[in-house]
């Protein structure tokens, strides 16, 4: 059966979904789930929230994009998108580094609380198409 999800079975044979197929970001031939990035990037202390959607260079190749929102603007004004990377960057392989980030007010989500990464994902789009 294909559900579209991204998974696995661990040792005690539990399975695990970590993420959707059509959510994942290509970078260079790798392929990296969104969702452990934002996992990742949510236990910065200074981090309250994110989204990682597929951002484009000025040679249209995708690579990881992170949207964060700080737990505390006045308190955390010198936390940079520099020092955001480079937390992401000494805890996942080269290929997994967040190569860009944008500082938002919020996440778009759910009335369930679930991410709305396409309203993100159509921005970054439509900003991609502007661009070109």
């Amino acid at each position: 059966m294909r559900t579209g999800d991204i998974g696995f079975i661990d040792d005690h044979g539990f399975v695990h979904v970590v993420d959707r197929v059509k959510e994942l970001i290509k970078y260079k031939g790798h392929q990296v789930a969104p969702a452990e990035l934002e996992d990742l990037l949510n236990h910065h202390p200074g981090v309250a929230d994110s989204c990682c959607v597929r951002g484009y260079d000025k040679n249209g190749e995708e690579h990881p994009k992170a949207f964060v929102v700080l737990v505390d603007k006045a308190n955390s004004k010198g936390l940079t998108a520099n020092d955001i990377m480079a937390y992401v960057a000494a805890k996942v392989a080269p290929f997994k580094k967040v190569r860009e980030v944008e500082f938002v007010d919020a996440i778009p989500k759910s009335a369930t609380g679930k991410i709305l990464r396409r309203q993100l994902q159509a921005m970054e789009n439509e900003r991609r198409t502007l661009s070109a």
